[in-house]
C-alpha cells in the first residue's frame, strides 16, 4: 500500500476526531401540551390571515376594479375572512388565558412573568446570546425561556388592544353583542379614525412579531439541537441529562 492510501484513509481520524468513551445522554421531555400546541396553530392560522386581509382593507388592491362591481365579490370576501378570524382569534385566546391556569409548568402564567432572580439573570443572558451574540448561546431552558415568556406577556397585550380596536371598527356596523360592548371606545379614542390609526399600527407589530418569532424559533432549533420546531408539533424537547462542568 503506498503512502498516499495510507494518508487519505488515516486523514478523516484526525477531522473527525473519535467519540468520546460516555456521550451526553438525553431524555424526552413533554412540554407542549396539546391544547397549547392546537392554540398556537390556530393563532398562527388566523394571524396570517388577519395580517393580510387587514392590509387589503386598508390599502385594497386596484388592479381588481378592473371589472364591474356586480361581476366580482372579492373585497367582500376579504372582510368576510377578516371577520371570521377575527371572532376566531378572540376565543381561540381566550381558551389559551384559561388554559394557563390549568396546564403544566411551562405554559401556565407565571412562565411569563420574570418573578424569580434566576429568570432575570437567564433574561441578561439570553439578551447577550440572541442580541449581543457575545455568547454562543444563552442558558437553554426547556420551555420558554425568560425573554422570550416576558414578550409573549407583551404580545398578550397587544392581542387585547389590537381586538378591543378591531370590535370597536365593526361595532358601527354590526348588531353583535360582542362588538357592540366596544362602541364606547371610538369616542374614547377620538373618533373612528383615530381608532383606525392605532388597529393599522399593531398590524406592523404582528408582522414583526411573526418574522422575528420564526427566525428565533429555527435558530435555537440550530445551536441547542433539542427539538425546538418539532416540539410545537409532537410536543416533545430533548434535555440534558448531565451538564458538562
Amino acid at each position: 500500500m503506498t503512502a498516499s492510501r495510507i494518508n487519505a484513509r488515516t486523514a478523516p481520524a484526525a477531522v473527525f476526531p473519535p467519540l468520546a468513551e460516555h456521550p451526553v445522554e438525553y431524555r424526552r421531555v413533554y412540554v407542549w401540551e396539546l391544547p397549547v400546541r392546537v392554540y398556537h396553530w390556530i393563532n398562527a392560522v388566523t394571524l396570517v390571515l388577519l395580517c393580510i386581509s387587514g392590509y387589503i382593507i386598508g390599502a385594497p388592491i386596484r388592479a381588481f376594479y378592473a371589472a364591474e362591481a356586480y361581476q366580482q365579490y372579492w373585497f367582500g370576501w376579504v372582510r368576510f375572512i377578516h371577520f371570521v378570524c377575527a371572532f376566531v382569534y378572540v376565543f381561540n385566546f381566550a381558551a389559551r388565558i384559561y388554559w394557563g391556569f390549568n396546564s403544566n409548568k411551562y405554559a401556565r402564567w407565571n412562565a411569563f412573568f420574570p418573578l424569580t432572580r434566576a429568570q432575570r439573570q437567564e433574561m441578561v443572558d439570553v439578551f447577550k446570546a440572541d442580541v449581543l451574540q457575545t455568547k454562543l448561546h444563552g442558558p437553554i431552558s426547556t420551555g420558554h425561556n425568560a425573554v422570550a415568556g416576558f414578550v409573549y406577556f407583551f404580545t398578550f397585550l397587544a392581542f387585547v388592544a389590537q381586538t378591543i380596536t378591531g370590535f370597536a371598527l365593526y361595532s358601527s356596523m354590526s348588531n353583535s353583542w360582542l362588538p357592540r360592548m366596544f362602541t364606547w371606545i371610538v369616542p374614547l379614542m377620538g373618533g373612528e379614525a383615530s381608532v383606525r390609526s392605532w388597529h393599522h399600527l399593531l398590524l406592523w407589530f404582528f408582522v414583526s412579531f411573526i418574522i422575528i418569532h420564526i427566525y428565533l424559533a429555527f435558530y435555537h432549533d440550530y445551536i441547542e439541537g433539542r427539538g425546538t420546531i418539532s416540539s410545537i408539533v409532537g410536543g416533545w424537547k430533548f434535555e440534558r441529562e448531565k451538564q458538562d462542568d
